[in-house]
């Protein structure tokens, strides 16, 4: 007997726990691989433990599942079918021109105060965020081009894919059900994107960008389309950050565009993505209504 579509009609619950289950597996497998290699925590060790976890966490288990719970995987992850030229075009404008309104809402999060009874709390977001940004700062080096075209791999491509694949090729699937309005699944889905990143102070800004990725893949029918928008953020945050570095200047200076002094380039930012946004709803395909 075909394990394709086997537990095609298994509940709800009983798919979130297959899923939790599988990752949870293949994550411990490749925490026992990356401990036992010789320096675990160096940045190359801490780099293929990176790999390993998004290919344990986000990319084998959507695939596996999807196979498991429908006859036909790829429609239902809606990887059977590319955008046209003109939605890809927008979804990459839109996300180049998104990026100092993004750095305008990140810096409204980091306003964010908790009330004094909360300070243990307060506390550890904040180290959070910085143990975070630590991390993300060491995967950044790049002593040539060899080096940045592996971390647009690593920290662009795979990420884009595997995530898409998981958040909204199956998790928003599955939360919409068969229900005709896909909001309530796209912004549920939001919200777990980016509580799961475990970065409180840019939680709104990556809320509302897993949103528009949802809208994304309900108005083009296809899951490439999110997948280059977030492989666009994520490549550009990566050659920025090695532009900014070969060049000498401070990365506070490229994460502060939008803020501050430039405070009127994120309002407009913000204003050419809405425009840009309608844009991707206006090109939506009508048979797409996923």
């Amino acid at each position: 007997m075909t394990l394709r579509g086997r537990y095609a009609k298994s509940h709800a619950a009983v798919k979130m726990l297959q899923w939790l289950g599988l990752a949870g597996a293949l994550m411990v497998v490749s925490m026992v691989v990356w401990l036992s290699l010789p320096s675990p925590q160096s940045t190359d060790g801490l780099r293929l433990f990176q790999l390993m976890q998004t290919l344990a966490v986000f990319l084998v288990p959507p695939l596996v599942l999807a196979y498991v719970w429908q006859a036909e995987p790829g429609r239902w992850l809606h990887v059977d079918r590319l955008p046209d030229g003109r939605s890809a075009l927008a979804g990459v404008l839109l996300m180049v021109c998104a990026v100092p309104g993004i750095n305008l809402l990140g810096w409204l999060n980091q306003q964010l105060t908790l009330p004094s009874f909360m300070a243990g709390l307060e506390a550890w977001m904040q180290a959070q965020e910085a143990n975070a940004a630590e991390l993300t700062e060491r995967f950044m080096q790049a002593d040539g081009v060899g080096q940045l075209l592996l971390n647009i791999g690593l920290m662009a491509l795979l990420p884009a894919l595997s995530e898409e694949l998981t958040f909204r090729g199956m998790l928003q699937n599955g939360l919409r059900g068969g229900r005709e309005n896909p909001s309530g699944a796209i912004w549920l889905t939001a919200i777990i994107f980016s509580a799961i990143h475990m970065q409180f102070y840019g939680f709104m800004p990556r809320m509302l960008i897993g949103a528009l990725f949802g809208y994304a893949l309900c108005w083009s029918g296809s899951l490439w389309l999110p997948v280059l928008m977030h492989f666009t953020n994520n490549a550009l945050a990566v050659v920025s950050y090695y532009a900014a570095t070969q060049a000498g200047v401070e990365q506070e200076t490229v994460d502060g565009l939008g803020t501050g002094e430039t405070l009127w380039l994120g309002v407009l930012s913000l204003c050419v993505t809405a425009v840009l946004t309608w844009v991707l709803y206006r090109l939506r395909r009508t048979e797409a209504s996923i």
